[in-house]
């Protein structure tokens, strides 16, 4: 295994985990464009972004990019988040140049006004679908509540009114600032040729410019409170919870993470024995997510309608406890063990090799081999964690219940 890394005269950075003993290789572009990018008026763009690149470039259409994806047998796709949006495809050594090739010339859409009518209806389907399905709308409801007018709260998809109002040249615009070779990463793993993958980009990629973009970090303030959702198209309950928790550059998000697995992991964990287990609710989770400046942990709850407020009242229960009692030894080895398999299982797959070094380099600007990460796991200590109990309590939060009741129980 070998680390890759050298930057292109333009800025373009290339990065790669180098495993000759793979039998497939993972190549993503990860543009630094997401949601927290947007202003109020083009919210939705990145990802509006993301859809027009598969709509045809140059050199090739929309069916040409679908039936070379199928001629190479890749598994590709590509995703937007708030804070980047991520080209990738895993393919059999032997197709490294053709993939690239392809990846590089999606990052120049010919982004026309006809193909661009047409994909705002299916943006402005996919938002009405999402808030038809579970949670019906509280993911994008708690982030707007939670982070008020921070960047943050922004909803990836954008709103009906946003995608609406975008015009394609406010599209153009956000593309020449935001899809240049400065802020642009490319990251591979897996059975990679490294000179070849940068002799490729370096043909690829010699006419794209440079914008100098940045993106501006802002403090948040996370506010916390209660709100009823009410959705009379659900026929169960969801309790969301935000709470503060180590941002994406805090030696404590081992920890944060360890904790989130201890109290609601999908198995083993405090929630799904006093919760799960017992049949007073169909899921009870708590995951992590990591940004620049900021982080949160999410608490989720599903259950019967009409059993919100008690499993609500469930939920503090165990929070307090776990506020007041702490961790145990042993439950801290578990969840070591736990991580670090998972951790282990998932690098050995290029893909998620990529998706670790790529995103790894962009927040860190260095880079961690799975050891490395389970170093780090293993020596997060009990005196860690309760000083992330302490610091990042799940009890100062901000709640949302998406309700198909008109009223809650007093």
């Amino acid at each position: 295994m070998k680390f890759e890394h050298t930057v292109l005269d333009h800025g373009l950075q290339v990065v790669a985990e180098v495993n000759p003993q793979a039998y497939s290789a993972s190549f993503g572009i990860f543009v630094n464009a997401g949601s927290r990018d947007e202003t109020q008026a083009n919210s939705g763009v990145s990802h509006f972004l993301e859809h027009m690149a598969f709509k045809g470039t140059a050199s090739r259409t929309a069916e040409d990019v679908n039936r070379q994806l199928d001629e190479m047998g890749s598994h590709s796709n590509a995703r937007t988040g708030e804070e980047r949006t991520i080209y990738h495809a895993t393919v059999l050594p032997e197709f490294q140049t053709p993939i690239i090739e392809l990846l590089c010339d999606l990052m120049r859409p010919s982004l026309r006004d006809e193909d661009f009518d047409v994909e705002k209806k299916v943006i402005l389907e996919e938002i009405m679908m999402y808030d038809d399905q579970p949670p019906f709308g509280g993911h994008e409801r708690i982030m707007a509540a939670f982070y008020g007018e921070h960047p943050l709260s922004k909803s990836v998809l954008g709103t009906t009114e946003t995608v609406a109002a975008l015009t394609p040249a406010a599209m153009r615009d956000y593309f020449l600032a935001r899809y240049s070779a400065d802020n642009i990463l490319v990251a591979a793993a897996g059975n990679v040729d490294f000179a070849m993958l940068v002799n490729t980009l370096e043909e690829q990629t010699q006419n794209w410019a440079v914008s100098g973009s940045k993106r501006t970090v802002l403090p948040a303030s996370p506010h916390s409170g209660f709100e009823r959702l009410h959705r009379p198209q659900s026929s169960q309950e969801y309790i969301l919870q935000l709470s503060e928790s180590p941002s994406a550059n805090a030696p404590e998000r081992y920890a944060a993470r360890l904790l989130g697995s201890i109290m609601g992991d999908d198995s083993g964990s405090r929630l799904f024995w006093d919760l799960v287990d017992p049949g007073l609710l169909e899921y009870a989770g708590v995951a992590t997510y990591e940004y620049e400046g900021s982080g949160l942990a999410m608490t989720l709850l599903c259950c019967e309608g009409g059993t919100g407020m008690e499993n609500l009242a469930r939920l503090e229960t165990a929070q307090k406890k776990l506020s007041e009692e702490g961790v145990t030894e042993d439950e801290l080895e578990r969840a070591k063990r736990k991580v670090i398999s998972g951790l282990v299982l998932q690098s050995e797959r290029p893909e998620s090799r990529m998706f670790s070094v790529g995103s790894g380099w962009l927040i860190h600007g260095d880079y961690k081999s799975t050891r490395d990460q389970m170093r780090f796991y293993e020596s997060v200590s009990m005196k860690d964690l309760n000083q992330v109990l302490t610091q990042y309590p799940y009890g100062s939060n901000f709640t949302i219940m998406v309700t198909p009741e008109t009223s809650l129980p007093s």
